[in-house]
């Protein structure tokens, strides 16, 4: 599963790659448990009177103040950015961050956050398709394999039965394939060897920016201002451990991962999401539920040890080559 020689697994046996691979992996799954965490910090905001587009857009905004202390480290490279690059980093953030945000949440309003959620975790199949035509990245039977046992799982935790088609649905899965090009537009700008830190901060402070234009922005954080100090705890902690950290992680994994694999690593955050609903919130699962816990810790499991399995048949054909 690759494309070219910067970010192949195939080309290169050396320890030091099964350690790229390895750690890449750990750093997406620490990713999706972080962004697991965002379900907490939401009630808890809910419960002080915010709605769902004032949470998006305070999680994004106070991320990117966060990220403006990188600025001074990442001026040089960001002078030396070309017009066009630019414009592919806008894409990626305003693609990936703001309309997967938005996206998402108009699903919400339509069909409940269970189904909208199972929507978004479409991504792994999106991400296999557009993998293939913008990264070249081969589908592979095992990897088409896991990323359905993987959507299956988030469906049976998420879904209830009355699924019809609306207006939620088309945007639930529109948040899918925009949740599947973040990673995939993120890969392409590290490619033209852009250091993954300013892909990250570009994909949030560009979409942070685009939000300043909206009155809603500054309305929110009013009215945040004006609310009891508990209030930023939870703010913080829905942009640094659900926003800043996560998507670091993230773009730094997709140097050493094919985006597709990353995509089905992410199968964590619905999975913590659940747990930490259990402890925290009290909240109970019936079987479907635990099922779907199930196969998403199997299809995350195969999927880790893929690689050094991959790697050992392939050390083995290059030894017997030699």
């Amino acid at each position: 599963m690759t494309c070219k020689p910067a970010f192949a697994f195939a080309t290169n046996q050396s320890p030091n790659t099964r350690n790229h691979a390895t750690m890449g992996g750990l750093q997406v799954i620490v990713a999706a448990i972080c962004w697991g965490t965002l379900g907490i910090f939401t009630t808890y905001l809910h419960q002080l009177g915010f709605d769902s587009v004032q949470i998006a857009i305070l999680r994004v905004v106070t991320a990117a103040m966060m990220l403006l202390i990188l600025l001074p480290s990442l001026w040089t490279s960001i002078r030396r950015l070309s017009v066009g690059e630019i414009l592919q980093l806008s894409l990626q953030s305003l693609i990936g961050v703001l309309g997967m945000t938005v996206c998402y949440f108009i699903a919400v309003n339509f069909v409940g956050a269970g189904i909208a959620v199972s929507l978004l975790y479409t991504a792994p199949i999106f991400s296999l398709v557009l993998a293939f035509f913008l990264l070249k990245e081969p589908i592979t039977k095992k990897s088409f394999t896991l990323a359905c046992i993987a959507v299956l799982g988030v469906a049976l935790t998420t879904l209830s039965e009355n699924f019809t088609l609306s207006w939620g649905i088309v945007f639930g899965l529109l948040s899918g394939v925009c949740y599947s090009l973040y990673g995939i537009l993120g890969k392409k700008a590290l490619h033209k060897h852009y250091p993954p830190t300013l892909v990250f901060f570009s994909s949030v402070v560009i979409s942070a920016m685009a939000l300043l234009f909206l009155p809603m922005t500054y309305q929110t954080y009013a009215k945040a201002l004006s609310m009891p100090a508990i209030t930023w705890l939870w703010v913080m902690g829905l942009s640094l451990v659900g926003t800043v950290i996560p998507f670091f992680l993230y773009m730094s994994a997709l140097h050493k991962l094919p985006a597709t694999k990353a995509s089905v690593f992410t199968v964590f955050e619905p999975f913590t999401a659940i747990v930490l609903s259990i402890v925290l919130l009290h909240q109970s699962l019936n079987g479907m539920q635990y099922s779907g816990m199930v196969l998403i810790l199997l299809a995350t499991l195969l999927n880790s040890i893929k690689l050094p399995m991959q790697r050992q048949r392939q050390l083995t054909e290059v030894d017997t080559q030699v």
